[in-house]
């Protein structure tokens, strides 16, 4: 097995993990506080890589379009929480989840409106085009480490937050108890809104650090809401612990998986048999982890903590 090819599919795997950490961080306080089904969260997503094209074009730079889309994409969750979630809430699961279906079509029948249905594509500055030596011919490309840095520096921002910070404090006790928190006299809705925002925001810069790769398409938000749910039933709903490892598992293992798995069934199979069978259970490896986690520890690795 090549060391470099290690190294470099590694760093595919964690920048997959915090990509996924920053749609599931938003998805699991969502489902965890709100016990809201919210299968629109992956519209986000694509909405945040659309507004950072945009502006990027307006601007001439992607940096400054960056800061500027994320708190606008945070202002669409708090609107699409006060008229499309909010009166959803006392309704059960299936109501949930047909709403926020239906709001899915809504957001890609206007995406297609108003920016039509090609890709934009995202020019990233000089300074991030080029490629990066680690060590020996191991070759990286400058922006796979931008996306990995800011996923880290977001990831600790939220950290910080939840744990250090009234707004922090609030969430988790919403995560516990949010009967006992409405109880406290706290204004529930505002945090809700609050709390709807924030996921928003958080899934908006995933869709904005991925868009200058994969380009802003519409609907590119409906696969990565699959695997951002495995992420929350793994780590625990709730938790933001549990989805950072979990996310980070899942990312590493499916992209291992994906790259090393025919070397591995090559050692006790065939060749041929090796390369047929590995592409389909690299393709399930994370569902074959959900179900294990499902089936012996149902709460998740680490579920917030409940009184």
């Amino acid at each position: 097995m090549d060391f470099s090819l290690l190294v470099i599919q590694g760093l595919n795997g964690l920048q997959l993990g915090l990509l996924l950490f920053l749609v599931a961080s938003g998805l699991t306080l969502v489902f965890g506080i709100l016990d809201f089904v919210n299968l629109a969260h992956g519209s986000l997503y694509m909405l945040g890589a659309f507004f950072c094209a945009t502006l990027t074009y307006l601007f001439g730079n992607f940096i400054l379009a960056l800061i500027v889309a994320v708190p606008i994409t945070g202002v669409i969750g708090f609107l699409v929480e006060r008229f499309v979630a909010r009166p959803l809430y006392a309704r059960d699961h299936l109501d949930h989840v047909l709403g926020t279906f239906g709001l899915i079509l809504v957001i890609d029948t206007l995406t297609h409106l108003i920016w039509g249905p090609e890709g934009l594509s995202v020019p990233l500055p000089d300074w991030l085009r080029g490629q990066i030596t680690l060590w020996g011919d191991t070759v990286v490309p400058t922006f796979r480490l931008m996306i990995i840095g800011a996923g880290l520096a977001a990831a600790a921002g939220l950290f910080w937050m939840v744990n250090r910070t009234r707004l922090g404090m609030l969430i988790r006790a919403g995560a516990s108890n949010r009967t006992m928190v409405s109880a406290l006299g706290i204004d529930i809705e505002l945090l809700f809104g609050l709390v709807f925002a924030l996921g928003a925001a958080m899934a908006g810069l995933a869709g904005m650090l991925i868009a200058p790769i994969t380009e802003a398409t519409i609907g590119m938000g409906n696969g990565i809401i699959i695997t951002a749910f495995v992420v929350i039933i793994v780590g625990g709903i709730g938790s933001i612990k549990g989805a950072f490892i979990a996310a980070l598992l899942i990312g590493l293992i499916d992209t291992l998986g994906r790259s090393f798995l025919d070397d591995i069934f090559a050692l006790f199979m065939s060749p041929v048999a090796a390369e047929n069978s590995a592409p389909a259970i690299s393709a399930m490896l994370i569902y074959i982890i959900m179900a294990l986690v499902l089936a012996f520890r149902p709460q998740g690795l680490f579920p917030p903590k409940v009184r």
